[in-house]
């Protein structure tokens, strides 16, 4: 069993009024074979809560549990852990098959059961023809696949990932996820993954974990996610483009936005100062509706994004490449249905 429990976890570094606390109270239940992804941007300490978990970092306040076993002060090799770095971590000067084995040959493992689970790793992960090379001789998808191998052969209760896909380049970060798609398919095991990238997170993940500032926004599928943001902050930085969040006061049916005033499918949850959050593919140029002045178009193969200004806020419109390209300066007339409004409170920046 490998369920993860993390309650009430803090992070400091220092002490006294000189103390900076850089993990506000993080709460996570992570059930037995789920994966799931930590994800935002660098330094919300993603990768430090990762590594208390896997006892590098100790932790300042709350209760880490693997297995139904508080492993607060319990050493990193204790924890029946095995992780993978985004530097591959690999010896030069051994091949595949002794960097895949070397933990198994300090644990005193037999040497035929350090055979069979070495074989049985690199089987799974296409490098049987490589088991005899140095790392120098393989290219950064493989280095990562030995990386990953080396974590299979230790069979622990939890995998942990810290950014391991971040040095290698955009195809082979494609051709890698599935490899971890597979890997956890097949082996069943509990992940913690790590990264800032939010492609990663929304194919990779079960559930996923929105880190910001040290705190937790949100926890939940990747679908739950997209469609409920919890937060401003989840709404702006899951999605590509992001959700256009504009500013303005509910009347109603009605929200304005400076001098322009907008018709809105539904009233909205309640009167006054709010955000509106509509996602970029949500909005449908056809017909009458909200007013869009055409400021800039980005051809991006399928499609193109279109910038422009609904009054005083700024406003992005993904639309299919096979129509035609809006001119700079038109006019755009925008529908949105009621469904895909979201509304935020301008204060707290949640979700209302």
């Amino acid at each position: 069993m490998g369920a993860i429990s993390i309650r009430n976890v803090t992070k400091r570094y220092g002490s006294g009024a000189k103390a900076n606390q850089v993990i506000h109270g993080v709460d996570a239940e992570i059930t037995d074979g789920e994966f799931v992804v930590i994800v935002g941007p660098s330094g919300c300490g993603k990768s430090t809560l990762l590594r208390m978990v896997a006892g590098l970092e100790e932790v300042s306040g709350g209760e880490i549990s693997i297995a139904g076993r508080v492993v607060n002060d319990v050493e990193p090799s204790e924890r029946d852990i095995a992780m993978v770095f985004q530097n591959y971590a690999l010896y030069p000067h051994m091949s595949v098959f002794d960097n895949m084995a070397y933990g198994l040959k300090i644990a005193k493992v037999p040497l035929a059961e350090i055979k069979t689970r070495v074989d049985k790793a690199a089987a799974i992960l296409q490098l049987g023809p490589y088991l005899e090379r140095k790392p120098r001789e393989l290219s950064g998808g493989q280095r990562q696949r030995v990386a990953m191998g080396r974590a299979i052969v230790r069979q622990p209760a939890v995998f942990l990932f810290d950014e391991p896909l971040s040095n290698l380049d955009a195809k082979l970060r494609a051709q890698t996820r599935l490899e971890i798609q597979k890997l956890h398919r097949e082996l069943g095991v509990t992940s913690l993954f790590v990264t800032h990238d939010q492609v990663e997170a929304m194919t990779l993940a079960q559930r996923m974990i929105v880190m910001n500032a040290g705190r937790m926004e949100q926890i939940g599928t990747p679908e739950e996610v997209y469609a409920r943001p919890a937060t401003t902050f989840v709404a702006g930085f899951i999605g590509s483009p992001p959700m256009n969040l504009m500013p303005g006061v509910a009347e109603g049916s009605r929200f304005r936005i400076g001098s322009l005033t907008l018709e809105l499918p539904a009233s909205a949850p309640r009167n006054g100062p709010l955000l509106l959050g509509v996602r970029p593919e949500h909005a449908d140029a056809a017909g009458s509706g909200w007013p869009m002045t055409v400021e800039m178009v980005e051809m991006l193969g399928a499609e193109r994004l279109v910038y422009g200004r609904l009054g005083d806020a700024a406003f992005t419109l993904r639309v299919d490449a096979t129509l035609p390209v809006p001119p700079l300066g038109a006019a755009l007339t925008l529908h949105v249905d009621a469904e895909h409004l979201h509304w935020f409170d301008t204060e707290t920046q949640h979700r209302v």
